[in-house]
C-alpha cells in the first residue's frame, strides 16, 4: 500500500510517501509549484516519485491507495480577491450587515481606517421579505415570489455563486430551504452556499459573512478539484483522494466543495500534527511549531497533543467562524524580499518571489533581494549542493540583488545580508511570541519543533531571541506539512446554537440536540466507510456567564450531558476561564450561559509511523564534509560542514557548524549542540540549558 501526503506550497510542492513496514521509513519529495494551476506541480511530483521507483506514472498512481492533499486554493483567492461573483439572498432589512460587520472599529483610533470591501457589493445583496424569531418561530412567511425575482436579478448579473443567509435561520431551516429549491431549479449550475449547511449557529454577522466566503471560494476549489480528480483518474488512479482541512482533519473532495471554506487555512493545518509526533519520542505532549516555507512563515501551539483551536477568525479581514488551528501567518520565508522604506529603514516581506521568478540566485529571472539570496551570501548554503545538487545557485546575481539594499543603506552587500537575517529573524521571533506570550504561555518552557526548507538555518537566531533552551528540527523537516497530512484523521465539525441558562436549561432538549448531532455524525463517517471502532466523538459547550460578550469552549462527556449532570460543564468552564482570563465567578454565584453544542466526529485512519534507527557513536567525524566560510555571531569564521544523511542517531554536532541534507540545511549556532535523535531527527539544545531539559535528551547529549 502506497500512501501519500501532498503539500503544495507557495513556492515548491512537497511529496511524503510511505510504503510498506515502517523500518523503510517515508521518502521526501520536493518540485516546483505551479501557481497558474496548483495540480500540474502537483502530478509533475508524482512523476518524481515515479522516475525515483524506476516506474511509470500510470504504474505508480495504480499502487497508491490513499493521497492526502493539503491546498492554498482558496487561500489565494481571497486574498487575491480571485473569487467567484457572488449574490447574496437575505432577510429584508439586514443586507447592509456585510458591510457594517459587528458595528466595531477594527481600529479603534484610526479615522483613516476605512473597512473591507463586502466580497458582496451592495447592488448584489437582495433583501427577501420573511422573517423567524429567535426560537425559529416564523413571524412573516417567506416571500417566494421575491425569491424568484431576486434569482433573475441574479441570473442577469451573471453571478457565479449564490449565498442564502436568512435571520434567526440557525433555528429553523425551513426559509433558506425553500429558497434553495428556488435556486437550484433556476439556476442549477450556480454555487450554492447555504448559511445552515455551512455554519448553523447564532451571531448573524459571522454566519452570513462565513456563507459569503464559502460561496466566494466554491466555484474556484470545484474547478480545482474537477480537474484535479479529472487527471488523477486519466492516470488510473482507483484509490482515495481526502483534503486537508483548516480544523487539521481531512475530507473527501466532494465535501470540501460544498464547504470550500473550511478549506481556507488547508496549508499549514498538517503542520502541528506532525509536531506532536516528533516532539512525543522525547516523552514531550506541548510544543510550538514553526514552519517557514518559501513564501510564509506559520507558527502553532499544540497542548496536551492536540493543536488549539478556535471558532472564529479572520482572512484578509473578513470573518470566518469555522473551527480551524489557531495559525499565526506572516509573510517571512526564503522567497521574502528585502526594501527600504521611506524611514530608511530594512524591511523584510511580505512580499515574496514566489516559484516564478523565485529569489535571485535561483537564476529564473528573479532581480529582488530575497532572503535565500542573503543566506547564500552569509556562507549558510552551499551554491553546488541546494536540492542535492539538482539545482546550482548564483552567487553573483545575489549579490546583484542584495546590492539594492546595500546601497541605499551604505553598506557592504555581505553587512546588508546579516541586516535581512536579522530583520527576518525577529520578525518570525515575534510570530512565535504570539501564538505563546500573548496566549498566556511561557516559550521558554516549550520545545520548538522547526520545519521547512528555510526553517532550519534561522532556528538558532529565534532560539537565541526568545532563550529556548530546546529545538527539534524533523528528519521530514522541508516536508514538514506532507507528512503530518499521513498523521490527520477524517473529521466533521458539528454545532447546533441553544441560548439558555445552565441551571435552567431543559435536559431533555440538550439531550435531543447531542442525539442529532452523534445520529449525524456518525452518519456521515458511515458514508465514508468508516468502521464503528474507528469512530470517535468528542463534545463540547460554549458557555458564558449571563451577559458576559464572549465565550469560552469547554469539553464535556456525551454520556453525562444525555444525562443531565451539568455540574462537570460548569466546573471545567469556571477553571478554563481562571486560566484564559486570571478570574473567576462560581464563589459569587454568577449564573452560567450555555450558547453552542459542538461534536467532532472523527474516523480514525492508519497514521504514518516514524522508522527508530539503531543507536551509534557519537563522533560525527565519519560524516564530516569539509569547511565553509559562514557568518557566526558577528564575523565570517570556517565552520565544519557534514552530511546530515551519514550522521546516525546518536551523533552530536558541535556548533558552530552546518549539517546538509538534500531538502534542507541545519546551521547549529555557536554555543549549541545538535544531536541526532532515533527517528532521525535533530536535537538542537542550547550548552547553557541542557540541565534543564529532559532525561531523554539529556541522556542522548551525554
Amino acid at each position: 500500500m502506497i500512501r501519500i501526503g501532498i503539500d503544495v506550497g507557495g513556492t515548491f510542492t512537497d511529496l511524503v510517501v510511505a510504503e510498506g513496514s515502517a523500518e523503510r521509513g517515508p521518502a521526501v519529495f520536493k518540485v516546483p509549484s505551479t501557481p497558474e494551476d496548483p495540480s500540474i506541480g502537483l502530478v509533475d511530483g508524482l512523476e518524481a516519485v515515479a522516475r525515483a521507483r524506476g516506474m511509470t506514472l500510470r504504474d505508480l498512481v495504480a499502487r497508491v491507495e490513499v493521497i492526502v492533499h493539503g491546498t492554498t486554493v482558496t487561500t489565494n483567492a481571497t486574498l487575491t480577491r480571485g473569487g467567484a461573483k457572488v449574490g447574496l439572498l437575505t432577510t429584508a432589512g439586514v443586507r447592509d450587515a456585510l458591510e457594517m460587520r459587528r458595528g466595531i472599529r477594527e481600529r479603534q483610533y484610526d479615522n483613516r481606517y476605512t473597512n473591507a470591501l463586502p466580497l458582496v457589493p451592495r447592488h448584489l445583496r437582495l433583501p427577501i421579505d420573511g422573517r423567524l424569531d429567535h426560537a425559529g418561530r416564523e413571524i412573516e412567511p417567506l416571500a417566494l415570489e421575491a425569491v424568484e425575482k431576486a434569482v433573475s436579478t441574479l441570473e442577469d448579473e451573471g453571478v457565479e455563486a449564490i449565498a442564502i443567509c436568512f435571520m434567526n435561520a440557525f433555528a429553523n431551516p425551513a426559509h433558506e430551504k425553500s429558497a434553495a429549491e428556488i435556486v437550484r431549479a433556476r439556476l442549477p449550475s450556480a454555487y450554492l452556499s447555504i448559511s445552515t449547511r455551512v455554519l448553523p449557529s447564532i451571531r448573524f454577522y459571522d454566519r452570513v459573512s462565513t456563507t459569503v466566503l464559502n460561496a466566494y471560494v466554491g466555484p474556484v476549489l470545484r474547478r480545482y478539484l474537477d480537474s484535479l480528480v479529472g487527471r488523477l483518474a486519466s492516470l488510473g488512479f482507483g484509490g482515495t483522494l481526502l483534503i486537508m482541512q483548516s480544523s487539521g482533519g481531512v475530507v473527501a473532495p466532494a465535501l470540501a466543495t460544498e464547504k470550500a471554506a473550511i478549506t481556507l487555512l488547508s496549508g499549514p493545518a498538517a503542520g502541528p500534527r506532525a509536531g506532536a509526533a516528533y516532539v512525543e519520542a522525547h516523552g514531550l505532549r506541548s510544543c510550538v511549531t514553526v514552519d517557514m516555507g518559501g513564501t510564509s512563515f506559520d507558527a502553532a501551539l499544540v497542548e496536551n497533543g492536540e493543536a488549539t483551536t478556535v471558532t472564529e477568525g479572520e482572512i484578509e479581514r473578513y470573518r470566518l467562524a469555522l473551527p480551524m488551528l489557531r495559525i499565526v501567518t506572516i509573510g517571512a520565508g526564503g522567497g521574502s524580499i528585502g526594501w527600504v522604506d521611506e524611514g530608511g529603514l530594512l524591511r523584510m516581506g511580505p512580499k515574496s518571489a514566489g516559484a516564478r521568478p523565485g529569489p535571485a540566485c535561483y537564476g529564473r529571472g528573479g532581480v529582488e533581494p530575497a532572503c535565500t539570496d542573503a543566506d547564500l551570501l552569509l556562507g549558510y548554503l552551499d551554491p553546488a549542493f541546494f536540492a542535492g545538487g539538482r539545482m546550482a545557485l548564483d552567487r553573483e546575481a545575489a549579490v546583484r540583488a542584495v546590492s539594492k539594499i546595500a546601497g541605499p543603506l551604505g553598506m557592504s552587500v555581505e553587512e546588508a545580508a546579516v541586516g535581512m537575517a536579522r530583520v527576518i529573524d525577529h520578525n518570525m521571533a515575534q510570530g512565535v511570541r504570539a501564538v505563546t506570550v500573548e496566549r498566556g504561555h511561557d516559550p521558554r518552557e516549550l520545545p520548538l519543533v522547526v520545519a521547512g526548507g528555510a526553517g532550519p538555518l534561522h532556528a538558532c537566531a529565534i532560539a537565541t531571541e526568545l532563550e529556548l533552551p530546546l529545538m527539534v528540527v524533523p528528519r521530514e523537516s522541508s516536508t514538514f506539512c506532507a507528512a503530518g497530512m499521513l498523521m490527520a484523521d477524517l473529521q466533521h465539525d458539528l454545532v447546533r446554537s441553544t441560548i439558555a441558562p445552565l441551571a435552567s436549561l431543559d435536559r431533555g432538549e440538550l439531550g435531543k440536540i447531542v442525539d442529532d448531532l452523534v445520529a449525524e455524525g456518525r452518519a456521515i463517517l458511515a458514508e465514508e466507510k468508516i468502521p464503528d471502532d474507528r469512530v470517535r466523538l468528542e463534545l463540547q459547550l460554549d458557555v458564558r456567564y449571563v451577559k458576559q460578550y464572549h465565550e469560552v469552549r469547554v469539553p464535556a462527556s456525551i454520556g453525562a450531558v444525555r444525562a443531565g449532570d451539568l455540574a462537570q460543564v460548569a466546573a471545567a468552564f469556571h477553571a478554563e476561564h481562571d486560566r484564559l482570563f486570571g478570574y473567576e465567578l462560581s464563589k459569587q454565584g454568577t449564573p452560567l450561559e450555555l450558547i453552542n453544542v459542538r461534536l467532532k466526529a472523527m474516523g480514525l485512519t492508519d497514521k504514518l509511523v516514524l522508522p527508530s534507527e539503531p543507536r551509534g557513536p557519537s563522533d560525527p567525524s565519519s560524516a564530516r564534509k569539509g569547511k565553509r566560510r559562514a557568518w557566526v555571531s558577528d564575523a565570517f569564521a570556517e565552520v565544519d560542514v557534514y552530511d546530515g544523511h551519514g550522521l546516525v542517531h546518536g551523533a552530536l554536532v558541535q556548533g558552530p557548524a552546518l549539517v546538509e541534507q538534500v531538502n534542507t540545511t541545519l546551521f547549529v549556532a555557536k554555543g549549541f549542540r545538535a544531536v541526532r535523535d532515533r527517528l532521525g531527527s535533530f536535537l538542537v539544545v542550547r550548552a547553557s540549558s541542557e540541565q534543564s531539559l529532559g532525561a531523554s535528551v539529556r541522556e542522548l547529549l551525554s
